[in-house]
């Protein structure tokens, strides 16, 4: 990454948090959430129990980036300023962050940005994903002021993806391909000559790349490799050679046991074909998982040792770590993952929301979908979705059933 100077790169804020602080706790606040977290995570509305988990809602990277982002409009009121795709995967506050005048730039279908309209003059945020180091590089070029809200938790395995490559490691990472932060964490290999890496999305991937790696049963021929691998790897990618010695690494916001599951087998499958001496050597794993994800992941678990009847989730539909929350609990109960609190509807009773992991999944509309007698409701939120919005759901659900909130 090339040299900034101080006055066009700003990591750490600008001394305006005690200004915008009041604002951003007027418009993301909950007294219901409030209410609910004092009596002990549970509190009762007529004849529903609603349970929040212990840990849910913007976590530290979130709550951050978000700052910096009114910080960087209250610094420059008179200057265009930008953001690179959304703040972070909810509608809700990216449309917020319009209204403040902050411009999204959004990437073409194939994941790339386009900074031809950005000038010298402008200001542009970094989200809390970070971008690739071509577009840092090309935006450092600009010469543009720069807010850089990428999470720390992020730049940790960018570290470690970093590490990898200097030392001739091929960064596995379990991610999404096309996910903004797998993008840029991949982009770290390019810092050394010869860096190379590979997104795996899930087990069944890893299995397959472990097996060529190895070449064990089931491994897949060299053509059926790069043709499905092809867009999920470096150029120029070679299994061959690149899968010669390997380091895990993950999205953060990936389902924290599965990005652990993954880095253990591929290192099972290296120790059982070629001893553990040589996994020793060829195989280095990862100390990444972000704890807000872990801690969000073990609240609901935590919750599901006494599942409540119907589990509401509130988080955007592209959001990573909302996604796998949802996920877990569809394994204990009944789960609706709705977008916003608006998905509830308390005029017609019905919720919008949807049922499967895939972001590209259609949204569903349920009527009559809650119990006729008492029940517990629980709710939690992904890590980019404010209080207000998991307090307006449960107030949306309560006057569904004819219970007014504030009593």
């Amino acid at each position: 990454m090339r040299v900034t100077t101080q006055q066009t790169y700003f990591r750490k804020g600008f001394g305006l948090k005690a200004r915008v602080r009041p604002i951003i706790e007027s418009e993301y606040h909950s007294g219901l959430v409030e209410r609910i977290r004092s009596r002990g995570y549970t509190d009762r509305f007529g004849d529903v129990t609603v349970r929040l988990a212990q840990h849910f809602g913007f976590c530290y990277g979130v709550d951050r980036a978000v700052d910096y982002a009114y910080e960087t409009r209250h610094k420059f009121p008179d200057k265009r300023v930008f953001l690179v795709g959304e703040i972070i995967h909810n509608p809700h506050v990216n449309l917020r962050l319009s209204e403040m005048g902050i411009e999204l730039i959004l990437p073409s279908a194939e994941g790339n940005f386009d900074f031809g309209h950005v000038t010298a003059d402008d200001v542009v945020i970094i989200p809390a994903f970070g971008v690739t180091l071509k577009d840092m590089e090309t935006l450092q070029d600009i010469g543009c002021i720069l807010v850089d809200t990428t999470c720390g938790s992020v730049l940790l395995v960018w570290k470690r993806v970093n590490g990898y490559a200097r030392d001739g490691y091929t960064a596995v990472i379990h991610g999404k391909y096309k996910h903004e932060e797998s993008r840029a964490t991949a982009s770290q290999v390019n810092r050394h000559a010869g860096g190379r890496y590979i997104i795996v999305r899930d087990m069944a991937e890893a299995e397959s790349v472990g097996a060529y790696m190895t070449g064990t049963a089931g491994a897949p021929s060299r053509e059926e490799f790069l043709r499905r691998f092809g867009n999920r790897s470096s150029d120029g990618f070679d299994p061959d050679r690149d899968l010669q010695r390997i380091g895990v690494a993950n999205q953060t916001t990936m389902l924290a046991t599965e990005s652990l599951a993954i880095g253990a087998r591929l290192r099972e499958m290296m120790a059982e074909s070629f001893g553990e001496e040589h996994a020793r050597e060829h195989f280095r794993s990862f100390g990444t998982i972000c704890s807000a994800t872990q801690e969000r992941q073990d609240a609901v678990l935590a919750m599901m040792q006494d599942p409540p009847d119907i589990m509401i989730v509130v988080g955007g539909y592209n959001s990573s770590n909302t996604n796998h929350l949802a996920h877990l609990c569809r394994e204990y109960t009944t789960t609706y993952h709705v977008g916003d609190a608006s998905c509830i509807d308390p005029a017609t009773g019905a919720v919008h929301h949807k049922p499967e992991l895939d972001p590209h999944a259609p949204e569903v509309v349920d009527t009559d979908w809650l119990p006729p007698g008492p029940f517990a409701l629980g709710i939690t939120a992904g890590a980019s979705t404010p209080n207000n919005k998991i307090g307006e759901a449960v107030a949306r659900i309560l006057q569904i059933r004819g219970i007014d909130p504030e009593l």
